[in-house]
């Protein structure tokens, strides 16, 4: 398989990419490539993009040559923790960019090497944008941003159903990660990146044959 996956320099991402570049070719789109360039795995192809500048040049050079594209994960976030009166215009606009525009314009870039290969796309949302569960104070733009992709996820999944193409989401609980820590300092989540990495990586290869247009939670707390 060639799988995409964006925000893979730390984290889930990271994690995830390690886990399936064991079996299959994994281009990873990250603003910092050093940590998967001394991975030194040759089944992970380090770019180097920035999502909310968007070159499309630089993806250009890099799948000119690639036919196909079976899974393409949405994994990248940005999350600015700050009181609602107090988020600037340029932070707002780089979370919504980051966390669903650019994953928006990626489908569009990737839609002719993805369409009739019984492709899947993978948005990774959170339990902070799923209506109904728990919200925190500061995350109004984060959170509002990961709702967009959920609702995203559940309209592409209709237009794309006659296409062979797959859409679905998972919106993940608290991992301890770094983007965790900013928005919750000292608080101890129940899962490490690796063990959510196991869950994502595995249901991006096989979720495909068991859902479409589906968001899932995954979380066993709150946050």
């Amino acid at each position: 398989m060639n799988i995409v996956i964006t925000g893979a320099s730390r984290g889930i991402g990271f994690e995830t990419a390690k886990l399936l570049s064991k079996d299959h070719k994994v281009y990873c789109l990250s603003r910092n490539i050093e940590p998967l360039l001394a991975l030194k795995n040759e089944n992970i192809i380090p770019i180097s993009f920035d999502l909310i500048t968007f070159n499309e040049a630089t993806l250009d050079s890099f799948f000119d040559t690639v036919d196909t594209i079976d899974v393409l994960i949405n994994n990248a976030g940005l999350l600015v923790n700050k009181p609602f009166t107090e988020v600037t215009p340029f932070e707002l606009h780089n979370m919504y960019t980051v966390n669903v525009l650019s994953p928006y314009r990626l489908v569009q870039y990737f839609y002719p090497k993805l369409v009739n290969n019984n492709s899947h796309i993978l948005n990774i949302s959170s339990m902070g944008g799923v209506q109904g569960s728990a919200k925190f104070p500061g995350l109004s733009g984060y959170s509002s941003s990961k709702g967009a992709m959920t609702i995203l996820t559940e309209c592409l999944a209709e237009e794309f159903k006659e296409d062979n193409v797959t859409v679905n989401c998972l919106a993940l609980g608290a991992v301890q990660t770094e983007m965790l820590e900013e928005a919750f300092p000292g608080y101890k989540a129940p899962f490490s990146p690796e063990k959510m990495a196991k869950y994502v990586a595995d249901f991006a290869v096989n979720g495909k044959e068991y859902y479409n247009g589906k968001v899932m939670n995954v979380a066993i707390s709150t946050p």
